[in-house]
């Protein structure tokens, strides 16, 4: 018989064992990575040295914000020059000469040194007044504050419905010039 001092002790020993026992098992089925994890440089492409979620861009003149950008994803390449946007949106806020302009887009460019901003795919900007443009890219020059494209676009406001290849818009007094290919159509009330 063993002895009631060496009883507790056993006991301990025992659970000690079964926990130990019980956690290898859990250790070992636990999930199993087959692929090595990458590290962040590594997933990057080469010409990219920087990679940022919900980044914020802004233009300042004379101490008031002109426009501001926020993409979801941003890119920068190695030169500093570039940024690849991804899930885009720019607002250029109200002044005593215009409306608010809102535009977003799926992807796009901004160049700092050229203070250009080149936006694709799903390009839609949008009036205060209710002017509304689709297109597949547009180029905004910071330079003269104004957005251009050659591709087609399609213009709505109220009941005027356009469609033109090519467009010139000044923000600061939002009149649209369109190159060529123009149609209209007025629809009735």
């Amino acid at each position: 018989m063993v002895s009631p001092v060496y009883i507790k002790p056993l006991l301990a020993l025992l659970v000690i064992a079964a926990i130990a026992g019980i956690a290898t098992v859990v250790f070992r089925s636990g999930p199993h990575d087959s692929a090595p994890v990458q590290s962040a440089h590594q997933q990057l492409p080469h010409n990219i040295d920087v990679a940022l979620k919900k980044a914020r861009f802004s233009e300042i003149k004379d101490g008031l914000v002109v426009w501001e950008l926020v993409a979801e994803r941003v890119e920068y390449d190695k030169s500093g020059d570039k940024a690849y946007l991804s899930d885009i949106r720019m607002e250029f806020q109200h002044t005593r000469s215009h409306g608010m302009v809102t535009v977003t887009a799926d992807k796009g460019e901004y160049s700092s040194v050229a203070k250009t901003v080149r936006l694709n795919g799903h390009v839609h900007l949008v009036t205060e007044d209710g002017a509304s443009f689709k297109t597949d890219s547009i180029i905004y020059t910071g330079a003269t504050a104004q957005f251009s494209t050659a591709d087609p676009v399609i213009f709505r406001q109220q009941r005027l419905r356009l469609t033109a290849v090519g467009m010139k818009l000044s923000v600061n007094n939002q009149l649209a010039r369109f190159s060529s290919t123009v149609s209209a159509v007025i629809s009735g009330r």
